[in-house]
């Protein structure tokens, strides 16, 4: 988050919502002027925090509660710089390399686009791999693989991170997609690709099989959109707004909403790869969700349809799915929700929308409220400053 004068990370305790700001605030004045997007490793060791304005990504220590240092130093590691923008990063499983794409990386000779490679134990760029239009990545639990989805294409490219730095390409590729923007691992050799189809001008949005060592996906199941998902289970929720068709349409019939666009979530069996329900959720640009403990699907959009009706509907870019029957509750807040941590042990959820947080409590999924609690704002944690992303670090 960025506060009133300094920009910072903010540290709440969430096992009981504390705002301990007075003492844990990791500065980040000097490497992240307008700190945003995070990251975190799957080791939980560090915290990578991307900043819009000038491209950096700094690497936090979540230990320490400090900028990390370098292997065996005592020195910080200097921010990383990308050649562009940033809205995918990701950590290796040995927290050694992070990869961060970005799309209009200059390439020379070759249209822009790569995934940098960022060297979290020296700091500084390891690698540059031109991928055109680069947008998303998604590595492999174990590490040796990374998809790679690009703007306006039907390939995914995949990086064998084993090759990187060597005379071999580390690059293949494999076909058969229809707009792929975001990839789930099931194993470490498959993974299912959300197909964003006619919401990213393609055809026909689905989720296909990918076979790691394949050259082609090896099946697709038609959905209504897929920009997003979460693999719980046996279980895939995909979340995408369909294009009205024809141009027009309202996409909300069937729900109660002034909204006359709305978004759609399916469920998919991935053991038989059919779709098995689906629910009337808001529009815009899918690409948040957590599940919390007690199967409340908690799925986040930006650019959505805001509705505020003086004394009656407002809604934005949240939407909470019952994954026990098929109700959908809309929160009455507006905005683009940026990040979405469920919270362990816990029936909580934090949400970050339109740069402030709100705790969600999962049992009723309304704002949690803690009568005559004066220390958290009744239920709340009050922040000062404008907020981007959460994360759950330990």
């Amino acid at each position: 988050m960025t506060g009133t004068n300094l920009p910072v990370m903010n540290i709440v305790n969430a096992a009981v919502d504390e705002d301990v700001l007075s003492t844990s605030v990791v500065t980040l004045a000097g490497d992240s002027s307008q700190p945003g997007l995070m990251a975190v490793s799957p080791d939980l060791k560090y915290t990578l925090v991307y900043s819009e304005t000038g491209n950096t990504v700094t690497a936090v220590d979540n230990t320490t509660e400090a900028v990390a240092t370098a292997i065996g130093s005592t020195t910080s590691l200097p921010a990383f710089t990308l050649p562009g923008f940033t809205e995918s990063m990701a950590v290796n499983q040995a927290s050694t390399s992070a990869y961060a794409a970005v799309p209009t990386a200059p390439v020379l000779g070759e249209a822009p686009g790569a995934v940098e490679v960022l060297n979290l134990q020296n700091g500084g760029i390891a690698a540059s791999i031109p991928v055109p239009g680069a947008h998303f990545v998604v590595p492999s639990p174990d590490g040796n693989h990374v998809l790679v989805f690009s703007d306006n294409s039907d390939t995914v490219t995949v990086i064998t991170t084993i090759l990187i730095g060597t005379a071999t390409d580390p690059r293949s590729y494999i076909t058969g997609f229809d707009r792929p923007v975001w990839g789930i691992f099931a194993n470490n050799a498959t993974a299912y690709v959300m197909n964003c189809g006619a919401q990213c001008g393609g055809k026909a949005a689905g989720v296909s099989v990918l076979n790691v060592g394949a050259s082609t996906s090896a099946s697709t199941t038609p959905v209504s959109a897929a920009t997003y998902g979460l693999l719980n289970g046996t279980t895939l929720y995909v979340a995408g707004s369909p294009p009205p068709n024809p141009p027009g349409t309202n996409t909300c019939a069937g729900t109660t909403t002034a909204a006359t666009v709305c978004g759609k979530l399916s469920v998919v069996d991935t053991g038989t790869m059919t779709v098995t329900g689906s629910a009337s959720i808001t529009n815009g640009y899918h690409d948040r969700m957590q599940l919390s403990q007690n199967g409340q699907l908690y799925v986040g959009a930006h650019s959505c349809t805001n509705i505020a009706i003086p004394g009656g509907e407002v809604r934005g870019c949240l939407s909470i799915f019952n994954t026990s029957s098929p109700e959908v509750v809309i929160p009455a807040n507006n905005g683009d929700v940026t990040g979405i941590q469920q919270i362990s042990g816990r029936d909580v959820v934090y949400v970050v929308q339109n740069g402030a947080l709100s705790i969600y409590d999962t049992d009723t999924n309304q704002l949690q409220v803690t009568p005559g609690d004066t220390q958290n704002n009744n239920g709340q944690v009050n922040i000062v400053g404008q907020l981007y992303d959460v994360k759950l670090v330990d």
